[in-house]
């Protein structure tokens, strides 16, 4: 076996249990008429090319009589009154019953899965992330205190994200 083929699978190895790392299980069931509708602000959530240069974001739920969701998700780029961005998909709820897993499927290429971990009781806010742990979003229905965005990161921290992975961009006002 030459070196190459030898660093190579020693390399995978090593990598494989962070690969194979799973977002942990939601935390209870979500209330799919409370969450899955409205507006709700993206207040903090882990960067990826597709949101540099993007604040302001917002998601807008809006329930089908067939149970699927419509979802939009939009921000501003460059600023909180800069130019909307926006993409529409239909959310179809993996987990009935417990309701805290939607798969949005954006276009013919793009599907992405939303795991609600943990939500607070009056439906102010939430933390959603994807099953393979790598990308996390928090949710609120109006503009955060600095307080109350705290507590949402200290609450990410204990779901085991590290707060340092998240940024804030700004809201809209």
């Amino acid at each position: 076996m030459t070196r190459i083929a030898l660093a190579l699978i020693l390399a995978l190895a090593a990598a494989s249990p962070a690969l194979a790392r799973q977002a942990p299980e939601p935390a209870r069931e979500v209330d799919a008429a409370r969450l899955y509708s409205g507006r709700w602000l993206e207040v903090g959530r882990r960067p990826m090319w597709i949101t540099k240069g993007c604040v302001a974001g917002a998601t807008d739920y809006t329930r089908r009589a067939d149970g699927k969701v419509d979802v939009r998700d939009t921000c501003r780029q460059g600023g909180p009154d800069g130019k909307e961005r926006a993409i529409s998909g239909v959310g179809t709820i993996r987990d009935p019953g417990t309701d805290a897993k939607l798969s949005v499927r954006y276009n013919a290429f793009v599907t992405w899965d939303y795991w609600i971990l943990d939500h607070d009781p009056d439906y102010s806010w939430f933390i959603s992330a994807d099953p393979k742990f790598r990308n996390i979003f928090l949710y609120t229905r109006k503009a955060p205190t600095p307080a109350e965005l705290k507590d949402l990161t200290r609450r990410a921290q204990a779901l085991g994200y590290d707060p340092a992975d998240i940024e804030y961009p700004p809201t809209a006002p």
